[in-house]
């Protein structure tokens, strides 16, 4: 198997190491950092560390105290009829105006059904107008928005609807394999013959309210959206809107976000209108976006990346978002892009490979373009000369973050070389405080690696549900601890060297192996199952799972993967699987997944010394 198409991009990873430490000692945290403050210095305006990993980045304005509400009327009021969203499957035009008018239609109607501040509303399906829309009208209301990965079935969909308690639902119609109504018919029977008005909903007992983005309902069950605009253009509730949305803080929680954990099913992370207003601010002050900008959103809505580095970030500096289609396809992508002269084009770097790798790329003129953003993976340095070069754009801007983080908190700076920016990834925010420490929590030496910790206004509320887990990642002085291995260099910029925990990441998509072995477990067959990542040129890393079955039972590859099929995303199906009798372990029984992912690299010819050590 010829695996070499994108070599040349991805150099020798890190290996990785066990779990930190997780306990954690007040009192030395507190003094090591209050010492090394004093440390640190500043060049111009860049603060620099000083012996410790440490640094504390000051804002150069203060920060930004309002809701996402508040950022729709004020673009609204300051860029007009300004585009805002350009919908290139539907040559649909929308500007700064519109999105005010129809975000309030919305948020209206759906106090109507029946919502209320602080209620959960699940948005489920690809990229559209409609999502963007509804993400932005719950803000309105004080509704919880709750993204929901469109790749998701059934299984993870039952999940996520029971552990946030969602009271209402935003379904897309269908859309290539993926049929959102079936898919919750399947699991709610009673949608297709129960009244909408009275809709019933057996193992899901919050959830009161399921509207389709179509026009024409699926289902007895299933309100439409141009509905529930209509129900909003009511005077009485355009008053009830106004009343609510005056009320609501900006520190209260307006989104939550789905991200796996290695210990169990998929977490609900909260984030205040405080935390994504802020963040998007930073991210684009940094970018310079301006209402001159167009950006190529190729991004899905339901990550961060799309909702915050993309939606709020646009709204916030007017800018133009280009939505070039549904979900990511290439050769749409940079055809949109040289159509709508974009300026700023998103994506991770296989999703930049894929789009500079089309066949008929030298065709189109993308002399437009003046920045590329990657993030979700490292970008190596010949990637980003070839992206300058190709995109014909003045720099690639990395990012880093955690969706726990809201999601940036380290970029690059417009002054970085080519070779810093593919190193590192960039410098901290503003307002951002970030430490490395060892496993005794104890911050390590300038060019040390250790775990990174972030502290300020991005860290996330907390896990919906989950207040032990909560404390697990937010200590008592309210460091966050990103579970990823970094060195921070004599400039401030952070590199990863490694993951503490087992996370795939397989073209930018995070796969939590525990979540996998879980979901194997549930197999009549199977008494054991450990999942790993192995290389791939292209995608980074793919899935790999060896597993054990009962004594005298016959299972094949072709049954695992049927198994899999329409139980959980497509992305996350191991691409190489293994029957095994046993595991290697260490003399105390540990078992050693470093030992698997070299065995199974080397016998398929996978870069075999990629994991072939621990990091020391």
């Amino acid at each position: 198997m010829k695996l070499n198409l994108f070599a040349k991009y991805f150099p020798v990873a890190q290996p990785r190491v066990g779990k930190l430490d997780d306990l954690r000692n007040q009192f030395i945290q507190i003094s090591i950092s209050v010492l090394h403050v004093g440390t640190m210095t500043t060049t111009g305006k860049r603060v620099r560390p000083g012996k410790l990993s440490y640094m504390s980045v000051p804002g150069e304005m203060p920060f930004v105290e309002k809701t996402i509400g508040d950022l729709i009327d004020e673009a609204a009021e300051k860029y007009g009829d300004a585009e805002a969203v350009y919908i290139a499957a539907e040559d649909k035009r929308f500007s700064f105006q519109d999105v005010k008018t129809q975000s309030e239609l919305l948020a209206a109607g759906l106090l109507k059904l029946g919502l209320m501040p602080g209620d959960r509303i699940g948005i489920w399906g690809p990229n559209s107008i409609q999502w963007y829309l509804t993400s932005l009208a719950a803000t309105k209301a004080g509704i919880i928005s709750v993204f929901i990965n469109p790749a998701y079935k059934s299984r993870e969909l039952s999940y996520s609807l029971n552990k946030v308690g969602m009271k209402c639902i935003m379904i897309a119609e269908a859309f290539k394999t993926s049929d959102y109504y079936k898919t919750l018919s399947d699991i709610i029977p009673e949608l297709k013959s129960c009244p909408k008005e009275n809709l019933k909903t057996g193992d899901f007992p919050k959830l009161k309210i399921v509207i389709s983005m179509e026009d024409t309902p699926p289902g007895p069950g299933v309100y439409t959206f141009p509905e529930v605009l209509s129900f909003g253009a009511q005077p009485d509730m355009q008053a009830k809107l106004a009343k609510i949305s005056a009320q609501i803080q900006f520190d209260s929680v307006c989104n939550i976000q789905f991200t796996s954990g290695t210990t169990g099913n998929p977490k609900a992370v909260m984030l205040s209108h405080h935390n994504v207003v802020n963040n998007s601010f930073l991210i684009g002050k940094r970018l310079e976006m301006s209402s001159k900008d167009k950006a190529c959103l190729t991004v899905p809505l339901f990550h961060c990346y799309g909702s915050v580095i993309g939606v709020l970030a646009a709204l916030q500096y007017g800018a133009t978002l280009v939505f070039p289609s549904r979900i990511f396809s290439p050769p749409v992508a940079v055809k949109i892009a040289a159509q709508e002269r974009c300026t700023l084009m998103y994506g991770t770097p296989t999703m930049h490979i894929d789009m500079m790798n089309i066949p008929d790329f030298d065709d189109y003129d993308l002399t437009s373009l003046r920045c590329a953003l990657t993030a979700g993976a490292i970008c190596p340095v010949n990637l980003i000369k070839e992206m300058k070069q190709k995109y014909t754009v003045e720099s690639v801007v990395s990012l880093y973050g955690l969706t726990e983080a809201s999601p940036v908190f380290f970029q690059s700076l417009p002054e970085d070389s080519d070779e810093t920016r593919a190193d590192t990834v960039g410098y901290p925010q503003e307002h951002t405080e970030i430490k490395i420490v060892d496993e005794s929590d104890r911050i390590v030496p300038v060019g040390a690696r250790g775990e990174m910790c972030v502290r300020g206004y991005m860290t996330m509320q907390g896990y919906w549900g989950e207040p032990a887990m909560t404390a697990e990642a937010i200590d008592s002085s309210r460091w966050f601890h990103t579970g990823d291995l970094f060195v921070l260099t004599e400039t401030g910029h952070g590199k990863v060297v490694g993951r503490i925990k087992d996370m795939i990441i397989r073209g930018g998509e995070n796969i939590y192996p525990k979540e996998l072995e879980d979901f194997f477990h549930s197999h009549p067959c199977i008494v054991e199952a450990q999942v790993f990542g192995v290389p791939h040129e292209r995608l980074g890393e793919v899935v790999a799972a060896w597993l054990r079955v009962k004594e005298g039972a016959k299972l094949t590859e072709k049954d695992v993967i049927m198994f899999c099929k329409g139980q959980i995303s497509h992305f996350k199906i191991p691409q190489y699987i293994k029957f095994v009798h046993e595991y290697p372990k260490t003399a105390s029984g540990k078992i050693q997944k470093f030992v698997m992912r070299a065995n199974m690299a080397a016998e398929l010819g996978l870069m075999p010394d990629r994991f072939s050590k621990t990091i020391q």
